[in-house]
């Protein structure tokens, strides 16, 4: 019989529920705010009316899951506070200042300028309101700068010291550029350009399979598969070194992500395929490949890498989650990486638009960029554990002292709430999605105001 479940394992639950939730809509609007700029600079350049034909569209998604995000966030917010006090009162001189810091740049910034980006196309000048959407865009990119400081120094803390049981900032340059901070803000911030672009390039292939060769389908589904091209390959570079950087500053970690309970000095194997015991100190059904752990982890034949074993029991990750969660995150990004590839090749042959096989399979891994999102962040997450801030506060000692029956009730609420909440925002988000932008000479939807649409410089297509 399964042990009950605690009033800190419900925390720890419900914590990882709201953040999985939270974590998607971010990452999609991210994206899309960047991609949205990019396609109003391209109207404004060229004049060709399918480019605001495509901003007006993903401005639309962008609108919702932003929205979406900011509610999320608000309720990450407030567990802070209910549900771990503890940490809130520990960290608190630190993580309270960097997320006040992301409120008052980036997210005034996106709230203040997002009316003018959604409403504006009537009211403003054509580069009043480009300017609009760009400083949206830039708001989102801010924002991710102040949450992974914050998270990233939970991850390697430095300039700060414990006084009275609360940490002291001593340097905001240490604490906000902590080591692991620039690796862990590049990859997530490719993360999110990547999760956008499978959902794009998704939405066009759905279109392309309905029959659909519209500019408008065929310029977003180029596009999204360009940019996967270029920055898939990067993104497996940049954790490459996010790697070297975690081996450095927490490598039970990454003994835990490979599986490895003895440190073997004459070069580490890879396993590809385990199941890690924690009970038995060993992983079972072990598929390994000598020397490749090493290669890899520390780019050397022979480079030794430190074995759950040489860790307390007590400081140990659980590996069963992290052997696991890296491993489809890894997956994943290396069929993205097939698939940019497949769409160059289809592209100079001239069938990109007619290979349906190709559309089916851009079409199924347009979920994959929020999967291996999420399966990446449990890596991160759970790969920390037992620590909250690492090597400082563990998170036993983060919780508050509530009752399982306080904790629980909480978490039945929120996963009613949630589902009933966000599973209407995606079912909304499927159906604008499935109805596409729109055709070729169909009239555009009318906004508010007086004054004509913004259009580009005479000489230029003028948008329909």
């Amino acid at each position: 019989m399964a042990p009950a479940l605690s009033a800190f394992d419900l925390a720890r639950i419900q914590f990882a529920f709201t953040v999985s939730f939270h974590i998607v809509f971010p990452a999609l609007s991210i994206g899309l705010a960047s991609f949205i700029a990019v396609l109003e600079w391209r109207w404004l350049k060229t004049g060709k009316a399918y480019y605001k034909t495509l901003c007006l569209f993903w401005s639309k998604i962008f609108a919702v899951a932003f929205a979406m995000g900011v509610v999320s966030g608000v309720v990450m917010s407030y567990q802070f506070g209910t549900n771990w006090s503890g940490f809130s009162s520990f960290a608190g001189p630190i993580t309270g200042p960097l997320l006040m810091y992301e409120v008052m740049t980036a997210f005034f910034l996106e709230a203040g300028f997002l009316g003018i980006m959604l409403f504006g196309w009537h009211r403003v000048s054509a580069r009043a309101h480009f300017g609009a959407t760009l400083t949206v865009a830039l708001g989102t990119l801010i924002s991710t700068f102040w949450i992974l400081a914050s998270n990233s120094w939970m991850q390697t803390p430095q300039g700060f010291k414990v006084v009275d049981g609360h940490v002291v900032p001593l340097d905001w340059f240490k604490i906000i550029f902590n080591p692991s901070f620039p690796y862990r803000l590049a990859h997530m911030a490719l993360a999110a350009f990547i999760v956008a672009g499978l959902v794009v390039a998704a939405t066009g292939a759905w279109h392309l399979l309905k029959g659909r060769r519209d500019p408008a389908v065929t310029k977003m589904f180029s596009m999204a598969l360009w940019l996967l091209l270029i920055l898939t390959p990067i993104q497996a570079l940049v954790g490459d070194q996010h790697g070297l950087n975690t081996l450095k500053y927490q490598p039970a970690k990454i003994a835990a992500i490979e599986g490895l309970w003895n440190t073997e000095h004459d070069g580490t194997a890879l396993n590809l395929f385990g199941i890690p015991d924690m009970k038995a100190e060993t992983t079972r059904y072990a598929i390994s490949i000598p020397h490749l752990g090493s290669l890899l982890l520390t780019h050397s034949w022979d480079g030794a890498i430190r074995g759950l074993k040489d860790f307390p029991a007590a400081d140990r990750p659980d590996s069963t989650i992290v052997f696991w969660s890296f491993r489809i995150m890894v997956g994943f990004g290396m069929l993205m990486i097939a698939m940019s590839v497949l769409a160059w090749v289809l592209r100079r042959r001239h069938k990109l638009y007619e290979a349906r096989l190709f559309h089916k399979f851009v079409l199924a891994m347009g979920p994959t960029g929020f999967i291996s999102l999420l399966a990446g962040w449990v890596t991160t997450e759970a790969g920390r554990q037992p620590w909250v801030v690492y090597g400082v506060m563990r998170t036993s000692q983060a919780v508050s002292p509530l009752s399982t029956q306080q904790v629980g009730l909480s978490l039945m609420i929120f996963v009613i709430v949630y589902f009933l909440v966000f599973g209407t925002g995606v079912y909304y988000l499927l159906k604008l999605i499935r109805s596409g932008p729109m055709l070729p000479g169909q009239a555009q939807p009318h906004t508010s105001g007086n004054s004509p649409s913004p259009r580009p410089q005479a000489g230029q297509l003028a948008d329909a």
